[in-house]
């Protein structure tokens, strides 16, 4: 493929050209057999469309907000870890995109770019993605106050929520990462906070570091104890049940974020858009409910927006390939879809996936009836039981 790309697939396959074996595996894998990573993509396959016909389009309104903060297009960008694996910039160039498309990014627990360097690269809305560290017996002090000096190092440089991941009590069983015996850069936001080093055996280093220092008593109560330290925001990422989204809000939590860390965790858990109206029923409007995985089209965000999604998240890859390759791009955005971006065409490559993907967006609304986001409604989808039943 030679032309540039014109729609966010072909990302994909400049970043497995550009990247080496082991970091494109990082970014493009998901756990064990990886079920899960395929069919996050694949049940958005089995949802169609309804459209409504004679209706005024001649305009498209895309706009709308999150925890009161106006944004372009209802798609964020997910927090992924170490973009300078993509890109030299790293999370800096993706922030920039991020601005540039009016969007909202958030900023990985484990980027190679600090909290400090991020906020300084330009003036945007940003959220903080938060890990809570364990209290491993090699080590003096609390690491749960790690995760407490990175809460406060957050607010103090503008970030605007915190986005606590709670599916990762340890490390989903990375295989690909495994075999390649995967080396991470260090993480720059824990340095002078926490010893880096650890000894992998035989498999990845990322997945004994994580497992070293990850807490795995995290528990509903510990929110109160997130609260107790920041006066930000909270959303927590991870939820796939109607009992966990019930018990989130009971918790207080501002937001949900309907997520399988992208396949990467427990394998055979359920395609995200497939429960994604199980939460937000669950939810019942009292929180915004937003979700990530398989989005790969402007039809991908519709349908989330149908079945009741605030918004989507989608992870930054166009980085990368900006680097590698000399051809300039469009543009578009979304979890991985963002890093094979940054892979093949750094911060342009990031702007191009979100463009791409907001493009679609707007077409796909004025096909479909909707002048604006509230015109798009549930009858507008079909789910593949919803077929099924109407066959028999």
């Amino acid at each position: 493929m030679t032309s540039q790309p014109i729609n966010v697939n072909e990302f994909q396959e400049l970043a497995r050209r550009a990247l080496p074996k082991m970091y494109y595996d990082f970014y493009n894998g998901g756990s064990e057999d990886q079920y899960t990573l395929k069919q996050n993509i694949e049940a958005f396959s089995r949802i169609t469309l309804r459209p409504r016909v004679l209706v005024d389009v001649s305009r498209i309104d895309m706009s709308t907000s999150l925890l009161g903060y106006k944004i372009s297009a209802p798609i964020l960008i997910a927090p992924t870890s170490m973009h300078q694996l993509a890109h030299p910039e790293g999370e800096k160039a993706t922030a920039r995109a991020a601005a540039a498309c009016n969007t909202i990014m958030v900023l990985s627990f484990t980027s190679n770019c600090t909290i400090e360097e991020v906020a300084s690269s330009c003036n945007a809305v940003r959220f903080f993605q938060l890990y809570v560290l364990s209290h491993p017996k090699t080590l003096v002090y609390k690491h749960r106050d790690v995760s407490a000096e990175l809460v406060k190092r957050a607010e103090r440089y503008g970030f605007k929520a915190i986005v606590l991941t709670v599916d990762a009590p340890r490390l989903g069983r990375r295989e690909a990462d495994i075999k390649n015996k995967m080396i991470p850069p260090k993480i720059k936001n824990l340095e002078g906070l926490l010893k880096t080093e650890v000894d992998s055996g035989d498999g990845s280093i990322l997945e004994a570091y994580a497992n070293r220092t990850t807490d795995a008593s995290l528990c509903w109560k510990d929110i109160e104890w997130l609260r107790s330290i920041a006066s930000l925001p909270i959303l927590v990422k991870g939820i796939l049940t109607h009992e966990d989204a019930r018990k989130a809000v009971e918790a207080g939590v501002d937001g949900i974020v309907v997520s399988n860390h992208g396949g990467r965790q427990l394998n055979y858990a359920p395609p995200t858009i497939s429960v994604l109206e199980e939460v937000v029923h669950a939810v019942g409007g009292k929180v915004p409910v937003l979700v990530d995985g398989g989005v790969r089209r402007g039809t991908d965000v519709f349908k989330a927006l149908a079945l009741g999604a605030k918004a989507v998240l989608v992870v930054n890859i166009d980085k990368l390939l900006e680097h590698l390759f000399t051809f300039s791009s469009r543009k578009l955005q979304v979890g991985r879809p963002v890093l094979y971006g940054l892979a093949a065409m750094g911060e342009d490559g990031v702007r191009s996936v979100i463009e791409m993907l907001k493009n679609e967006l707007e077409l796909t609304m004025a096909l479909s009836g909707c002048p604006n986001l509230k015109d798009i409604k549930r009858s507008h989808v079909m789910t593949y039981h919803e077929s099924l039943h109407s066959k028999l």
